[in-house]
Protein backbone atom coordinates (compact mmCIF):
# COMPACT_ATOMS: atom_id res chain seq x y z
CA UNK A 1 0.00 0.00 0.00
CA UNK A 2 3.03 2.20 0.05
CA UNK A 3 2.49 2.92 -3.52
CA UNK A 4 -0.43 4.66 -2.85
CA UNK A 5 1.24 7.66 -0.78
CA UNK A 6 2.83 8.22 -4.58
CA UNK A 7 0.06 8.90 -6.66
CA UNK A 8 0.21 12.18 -8.84
CA UNK A 9 -2.28 13.94 -10.69
CA UNK A 10 -0.81 12.52 -13.65
CA UNK A 11 -1.44 9.26 -12.43
CA UNK A 12 -5.48 10.31 -12.40
CA UNK A 13 -5.25 11.38 -16.07
CA UNK A 14 -3.74 8.54 -17.04
CA UNK A 15 -5.85 5.63 -15.93
CA UNK A 16 -8.53 8.29 -16.82
CA UNK A 17 -7.26 8.05 -20.55
CA UNK A 18 -6.80 4.34 -20.35
CA UNK A 19 -10.28 4.05 -19.10
CA UNK A 20 -12.05 5.85 -21.82
CA UNK A 21 -9.84 4.38 -24.53
CA UNK A 22 -10.98 1.07 -23.46
CA UNK A 23 -14.13 2.33 -23.40
CA UNK A 24 -13.78 1.95 -27.20
CA UNK A 25 -12.95 -1.38 -27.12
CA UNK A 26 -15.94 -2.83 -25.01
CA UNK A 27 -19.43 -2.68 -25.27
CA UNK A 28 -21.37 -1.10 -22.34
CA UNK A 29 -20.60 2.91 -21.59
CA UNK A 30 -19.01 1.85 -18.13
CA UNK A 31 -15.13 2.79 -18.56
CA UNK A 32 -16.25 6.13 -20.04
CA UNK A 33 -17.38 7.32 -16.52
CA UNK A 34 -15.17 5.42 -14.56
CA UNK A 35 -12.55 7.26 -17.11
CA UNK A 36 -14.27 10.67 -16.56
CA UNK A 37 -14.23 10.07 -12.50
CA UNK A 38 -10.41 9.35 -12.71
CA UNK A 39 -10.04 12.75 -15.18
CA UNK A 40 -11.94 14.43 -12.15
CA UNK A 41 -10.17 13.71 -9.71
CA UNK A 42 -6.46 14.41 -11.40
CA UNK A 43 -7.65 17.68 -11.88
CA UNK A 44 -8.70 17.90 -8.12
CA UNK A 45 -5.32 16.67 -6.96
CA UNK A 46 -3.70 19.19 -9.38
CA UNK A 47 -5.45 21.85 -7.72
CA UNK A 48 -5.04 20.49 -4.03
CA UNK A 49 -1.56 18.67 -3.82
CA UNK A 50 -1.86 17.87 -0.43
CA UNK A 51 -4.85 15.75 -0.99
CA UNK A 52 -3.70 12.16 0.97
CA UNK A 53 -4.45 9.40 -1.04
CA UNK A 54 -7.10 8.00 1.02
CA UNK A 55 -9.22 11.01 -0.02
CA UNK A 56 -8.22 10.84 -3.51
CA UNK A 57 -9.46 6.62 -4.02
CA UNK A 58 -12.43 8.12 -1.66
CA UNK A 59 -13.55 11.03 -4.47
CA UNK A 60 -12.78 8.18 -6.93
CA UNK A 61 -15.47 5.96 -5.76
CA UNK A 62 -17.63 8.38 -5.42
CA UNK A 63 -17.39 9.97 -8.29
CA UNK A 64 -17.34 7.21 -10.29
CA UNK A 65 -20.70 5.69 -8.28
CA UNK A 66 -22.16 8.79 -9.11
CA UNK A 67 -21.08 9.65 -12.39
CA UNK A 68 -22.85 6.54 -13.15
CA UNK A 69 -25.89 6.50 -11.33
CA UNK A 70 -26.73 10.15 -12.89
CA UNK A 71 -25.71 8.78 -16.80
CA UNK A 72 -28.40 5.97 -16.37
CA UNK A 73 -30.96 8.39 -14.57
CA UNK A 74 -30.72 10.36 -17.50
CA UNK A 75 -30.67 7.80 -20.06
CA UNK A 76 -34.01 6.21 -18.49
CA UNK A 77 -35.62 9.77 -18.67
CA UNK A 78 -34.31 10.69 -22.25
CA UNK A 79 -33.56 7.50 -24.15
CA UNK A 80 -31.45 6.95 -27.54
CA UNK A 81 -33.78 7.55 -30.18
CA UNK A 82 -32.71 5.11 -33.30
CA UNK A 83 -34.48 4.04 -36.30
CA UNK A 84 -33.98 0.31 -35.39
CA UNK A 85 -35.34 -0.35 -32.33
CA UNK A 86 -34.77 -3.59 -32.26
CA UNK A 87 -31.40 -4.33 -33.43
CA UNK A 88 -29.59 -6.99 -31.91
CA UNK A 89 -32.77 -8.06 -30.20
CA UNK A 90 -33.83 -11.10 -32.45
CA UNK A 91 -36.79 -11.80 -30.83
CA UNK A 92 -38.42 -8.71 -30.82
CA UNK A 93 -38.18 -8.02 -34.23
CA UNK A 94 -40.40 -10.96 -35.35
CA UNK A 95 -43.26 -9.20 -33.11
CA UNK A 96 -46.22 -8.83 -35.00
CA UNK A 97 -44.84 -10.58 -37.81
CA UNK A 98 -47.44 -13.44 -39.73
CA UNK A 99 -45.88 -16.77 -40.41
CA UNK A 100 -47.21 -20.01 -42.03
CA UNK A 101 -47.55 -22.89 -39.64
CA UNK A 102 -45.10 -25.55 -40.41
CA UNK A 103 -46.69 -28.41 -38.31
CA UNK A 104 -49.95 -28.21 -36.43
CA UNK A 105 -50.21 -26.55 -33.15
CA UNK A 106 -51.56 -29.53 -30.98
CA UNK A 107 -51.86 -29.13 -27.38
CA UNK A 108 -50.28 -25.73 -27.53
CA UNK A 109 -47.30 -26.54 -28.70
CA UNK A 110 -46.50 -26.66 -32.49
CA UNK A 111 -43.70 -25.00 -35.17
CA UNK A 112 -42.85 -22.54 -38.04
CA UNK A 113 -40.74 -21.68 -40.66
CA UNK A 114 -39.02 -18.39 -39.88
CA UNK A 115 -37.01 -17.63 -42.74
CA UNK A 116 -34.43 -20.56 -42.74
CA UNK A 117 -34.85 -21.62 -38.95
CA UNK A 118 -37.74 -23.91 -37.78
CA UNK A 119 -39.08 -22.43 -34.40
CA UNK A 120 -41.48 -24.15 -31.83
CA UNK A 121 -44.21 -21.82 -30.39
CA UNK A 122 -47.12 -22.07 -28.65
CA UNK A 123 -50.65 -20.85 -29.28
CA UNK A 124 -54.47 -22.40 -29.40
CA UNK A 125 -54.37 -25.54 -31.44
CA UNK A 126 -54.40 -24.97 -35.09
CA UNK A 127 -53.97 -26.83 -38.60
CA UNK A 128 -50.89 -26.96 -40.28
CA UNK A 129 -51.19 -24.02 -43.33
CA UNK A 130 -52.77 -21.70 -40.93
CA UNK A 131 -51.54 -18.14 -40.65
CA UNK A 132 -49.87 -16.97 -36.95
CA UNK A 133 -49.05 -14.18 -35.92
CA UNK A 134 -46.30 -13.47 -33.51
CA UNK A 135 -46.91 -11.60 -29.88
Amino acid sequence: MDWLSHLNYWHWLLLGLILILLEVFSPGVYFLWLGLAAIAVGILYGALPDLPWQIQLLSYAALSLSSILLARYWLKRHPIQTDQPCLNRRGEQYIGRIFTLHAPIQHGQGKIQVDDTRWKIQGADCPVGSLVQVT
